[in-house]
Formats: C-alpha cells, sequence, structure tokens
C-alpha cells in the first residue's frame, strides 16, 4: 500500500511517497480504508522533529487527522463492524479521565504513525463513528483542531449562555472554537489581522471583531464589550508570547485563559501578579479524550454544524499542501482526498 514517510533522517526533504505491507488486524483491531485527512498546525512540526523524543522514531508516517471506512476487524471487535465510516481519536490510549504520560504518549502522527496510508491499522477503542450528516472532509477535520476547541470552550471552560469569549485568530481551532462557543450561548469576540477574514467568521455568528494590526492594543480596545464584568470570561489564546500579556489585561477577575498556541513564540514576558491578584485560571488544552470527542460529535450533530473547509490535495501533493499551511492566509480546513 501507499505511504507517507519520513525516512531516513528528519526534516521536509526526507518526506516521501513510500510503500508498506498491508496491515491486517490483531484481536481488537479494526483495519481502515482512509478516505480523506486533515491538516494542523503541529503537521509542520513533526518532520523537523519539532517535539523532540517525544515526536517518535523513523520510519514514522505523519498526519493525525482523517477519516475512512473500515474494511476488517479482528477477533472480539464489538464497538464498530466492517462498513462503518469512523476517525480515529488524535490519543489512542486516552478514552477518558485525567492525562497521564502513557496516554499523553499515544497521538497519532508523531509518535505513534499516523493516517497518511492508504491503510491504517488501530485498536477499535481508537476509533469513534462519524455522524451521517458530515461529509468525508467535513469528518477529516475534527480528531484534532475541533475536539481541541470542544476541550478549551465545553470541557475546561464549561461555557454558559451569556458568557463573554474572546478567540485569538481565523484558524482551524479559533473558527471551531467560534461555532462551540456560540452553539453554548455565548458572546464571542474575535481578533485578526485580515478584515476579510473578519467579515467571514461575523457572518458565522461572531459578535464583535477587532483588527489588532490596526487597533494593537485590543485589550483596551475590547473594554466596552465586557464592561459588565471586568473582562472575559475565558480567552482562546492561540498566539502565546506576543498575545499572553494582553490576554492577562483582558480577561476578568477569576476568568480562564485556554492556553493552546504558542504561534508568536514559546518564551513569555508577562506579569505573574495579574494572575495571581485577579485569581485567573491558566490552562492548558492538549485535545482530549474519547469520550469528550464523542460528546462533541452528538453536540454537533444535534445543531448540524459544520466545519469550514479550505483548499483540497491528492494524496501524492502532501508536501505542497503543507507548504500550503506553512505560508498562512487560507481560511477552513487544509485536506488530503485519499
Amino acid at each position: 500500500m501507499r505511504v507517507f514517510q519520513i525516512e531516513g533522517d528528519w526534516g521536509f526533504d526526507n518526506l516521501n511517497l513510500s510503500e508498506r505491507p498491508e496491515p491486517k488486524p490483531g484481536p481488537g483491531d479494526v483495519v481502515i480504508r482512509m478516505r480523506m485527512a486533515s491538516l494542523n498546525a503541529r503537521d509542520l512540526i513533526v518532520p523537523e522533529r519539532g517535539y523532540g523524543r517525544a515526536t517518535g522514531e523513523l520510519p514514522l508516517i505523519p498526519i493525525s487527522d482523517g477519516v475512512g471506512e473500515i474494511v476488517e476487524i479482528g477477533a472480539g471487535v464489538t464497538r464498530v463492524a466492517v462498513g462503518d465510516r469512523v476517525c480515529p481519536t488524535y490519543f489512542q490510549n486516552w478514552t477518558s479521565g485525567e492525562p497521564s504520560p502513557e496516554r499523553f504518549a499515544s497521538a497519532l502522527g508523531g509518535p505513534n504513525d499516523g493516517v497518511m496510508a492508504e491503510l491504517v491499522c488501530l485498536s477499535q477503542e481508537g476509533v469513534v463513528k462519524v455522524p451521517e450528516y458530515l461529509s468525508d472532509a467535513e469528518a477529516a477535520t475534527l480528531p484534532c483542531a475541533a475536539l481541541t476547541a470542544w476541550s478549551a470552550v465545553v470541557t475546561h471552560g464549561q461555557t454558559r449562555a451569556g458568557d463573554r469569549i474572546l478567540v485569538q485568530g481565523t484558524g482551524g481551532v479559533a473558527l471551531f472554537a467560534v461555532a462551540f462557543a456560540k452553539m453554548h450561548g455565548a458572546h464571542v469576540t474575535v481578533i485578526s489581522s485580515s478584515d476579510d477574514k473578519l467579515e467571514k467568521v461575523r457572518s458565522m455568528g461572531g459578535d464583535q471583531t477587532i483588527n489588532y494590526r490596526e487597533t494593537e492594543d485590543w485589550a483596551r480596545a475590547s473594554r466596552p464589550i465586557t464592561s459588565d464584568r471586568g473582562g472575559f470570561d475565558n480567552i482562546i489564546e492561540l498566539g502565546g508570547a506576543k498575545t499572553l500579556p494582553l490576554s492577562l489585561r483582558a480577561v476578568r477577575p477569576g476568568g480562564t485563559l485556554s492556553m493552546i498556541g504558542v504561534l508568536s513564540g514559546l518564551n513569555i514576558e508577562a506579569s505573574l501578579g495579574l494572575i495571581v491578584a485577579r485569581q485567573v485560571r491558566l490552562q492548558g488544552v492538549t485535545v482530549g479524550h474519547r469520550d469528550g470527542f464523542e460528546a462533541m460529535l452528538a453536540a454537533m450533530a444535534l445543531h448540524g454544524t459544520r466545519p469550514v473547509l479550505g483548499k483540497t490535495f491528492a494524496f501524492e501533493d502532501l508536501r505542497p499542501a503543507l507548504e500550503h499551511v506553512r505560508k498562512g492566509g487560507h481560511f477552513g480546513k487544509t485536506l488530503i482526498k485519499f
């Protein structure tokens, strides 16, 4: 079968189209014929061994997100059946409960082999059935970006109707966060450097928008939006080093900073006094567990929520697809069609 794998050494130059034997399911396993995959920011980090030893060993099949059809099952499989359309879970060993080193070490696309293979063999515990109303392309976007947003807005954020939420940017996680926050009745403010993207966000239900290129101190500019509570209840923090100091000024006393991204840098200079004096909760978010995934799918099906899709590439065009993501400027998830 055809696979894409990083082989020989790390680096994008060593990401090659190759061949591997077709997998056979053991007890409790399922074999999935992949249909679509979706790209995330982490997929740019893995080929460069950006997570150190936690990236995995070579050869490594990259990419964590996708959807396919179960074509073969092993003995004892009861959760799913041949013909079911499923998404692999991002963390194969995290079905519920609290995170642990073992659960965090089970991510697809690094350190475990990912979905850029025509056939993928996984445990039945590491897949979820996909609602019928979603297309293959829509379903492929869900395991990482959507569940990360769900965890930030719902699982950890516990969003309630009337909450004020700020979302940074218009990337994959950000757009899902907007959708899930609106699903729970929140007032959503989005910041971006693109007026065109902000207009699209408003058409999706965004209540307020701020162009941070034109208004650098967006924390001050947002004060009228949250004047009744002294700041946002939850800020979906995707920027990192440059945005966190502003987020600390914009969050309400007792509010939450859902720390997800580090797009502007890893090392921060911020006043710890603001965290202590205002009793701010700094909540790291790393995707989520299978129970959260299935709860998210149930809510999406109830509300008819659809992901925002971007450009689609052919299987053999993985490298151009990754370059498309690296350049930025796109709106909606970048997809790979098998």
